[in-house]
């Protein structure tokens, strides 16, 4: 069981544990591209796994801060009162590195650079980069695959 993303495609596929795809969903990378440095707010590449799952039980459209849910819901209503803000929402995924001085520790660190795969408002458009460096999911498609995804499973992040 695993997932690859593609970055040219702005698609995530969920691979069951034969190795054949199950699930593909539509996502949204980084806004300024692929890079590994701390501060480039960059989607990384590599090979990662999934370090924790964060939000099991919580209500769709939960408002996470520092991956902590913050008692908001929100609404297009909320959206248009922090006009700017990168909304963290539903459930989060959160990603650490496996390539040592490529996307794990020093100043390449995913996990560091607080790196998750996270739901995101409705309104955001999925299929184009514009993130600041997470993997955004609609939050419907994030609850499928949040249930259907272990702690611990490969994810690959590409650039083909």
């Amino acid at each position: 069981m695993g997932i690859v993303i593609s970055i040219p495609s702005q698609q995530l596929e969920f691979y069951s544990d034969n190795g054949n795809i199950t699930r593909r969903y539509n996502i949204s990378s980084a806004g300024k591209g692929v890079g590994q440095q701390y501060g480039s707010f960059c989607t990384p590449l590599g090979k990662h796994v999934i370090r924790a799952k964060i939000g099991a039980g919580q209500p769709v459209n939960t408002v996470f801060v520092r991956r902590r849910p913050t008692g908001e819901i929100y609404t297009p209503e909320l959206g248009a009162s922090y006009p700017g803000r990168d909304w963290i929402l539903t459930r989060i995924l959160w990603l650490s590195g496996c390539e040592p001085g490529f996307n794990r520790l020093g100043q390449v660190d995913t996990m560091r650079r607080y790196i998750y795969i996270h739901g995101s408002p409705d309104s955001v458009e999925m299929g184009k980069p514009g993130s600041i460096g997470c993997i955004r999911m609609h939050n419907s498609d994030l609850l499928e695959l949040f249930d259907l995804v272990d702690a611990g499973a490969g994810v690959e992040i590409n650039n083909t």
